[in-house]
């Protein structure tokens, strides 16, 4: 079923206004009509099932049946990354979003070879992903900041996994290992990975130095930067994370 976001709040008997662009891929792309069933999510509401109720040129209304899922918490994990080139970029946050990353936060660093973020075009490749991948929610985009100012207001209760491509970090399974034990009380997490020239070396020193920093390595083979900050993520959902429940049915 094709499930749209949507900002409007959900509940049961009202009617929804599709976006002029979601009016156009229904009837244009998808070939959809008054009658036809699809899903709306917002974040804050679940899931609901819905009836095309009326399409016209431009304009489309949709009416709530009923709830299909209501919300349920998500993983509470950041992604930050140093920006990359358009598509790279497009890509990262594209699949950052399957992997179920809850916030979203550009960075530049030394090397940072990318000058500016489209948070627009980003944030459409977020609920395109969202949508297609069945998540109730979208993740968050923080404006764009310099990694030292992001730093300096660091919550006090995440903990921020680094990408260290310099060796000095830890394998990520065995850095991660003590947050995956049985007993071990949960902890919010963030990523941090590099551009494509990799962490300035004084960078990495003060990275190092910060209380709440754990460094992690990927492996023996030099990673993308995007391959590096999904293999994380990946390894964080899959170690400590919400890949340790059980599939929805």
């Amino acid at each position: 079923m094709i499930r749209l976001y949507v900002e409007a709040a959900l509940v049961g008997g009202r009617q929804v206004d599709a976006t002029p662009q979601q009016a156009h891929y229904l009837k244009n792309v998808m070939r959809r009509a008054s009658g036809d069933e699809v899903a709306l999510f917002n974040g804050r509401d679940g899931e609901w099932r819905a009836r095309i109720a009326a399409a016209g040129r431009g304009r489309c209304a949709v009416a709530l049946l009923e709830r299909a899922r209501a919300q349920r918490p998500e993983p509470d994990l950041w992604l930050l990354f140093a920006p990359l080139k358009k598509a790279r970029t497009d890509y990262l946050a594209e699949k950052a979003t399957e992997i179920g990353a809850s916030l979203l936060w550009p960075v530049f660093t030394r090397r940072t070879q990318a000058e500016r973020v489209n948070l627009e075009r980003l944030r459409a490749n977020a609920i395109e992903a969202a949508e297609q991948s069945e998540r109730l929610t979208v993740p968050e985009l923080r404006e764009p900041a310099k990694l030292n100012e992001a730093l300096a207001r660091w919550p006090a209760d995440r903990r921020l996994l680094l990408c260290d491509e310099s060796g000095a970090g830890r394998p990520i399974a065995d850095a991660l290992a003590p947050c995956g034990a049985a007993d071990a009380a949960p902890a919010k997490w963030a990523v941090l990975i590099g551009p494509e020239g990799g962490f300035a070396r004084d960078e990495l020193d003060a990275l190092h130095k910060l209380p709440f920093v754990t460094a992690a390595g990927l492996g023996p083979r030099i990673l993308r930067a995007d391959t590096a900050a999904l293999a994380a993520l990946v390894a964080v959902q899959a170690l400590v994370g919400d890949w340790k429940t059980a599939p929805r049915a």
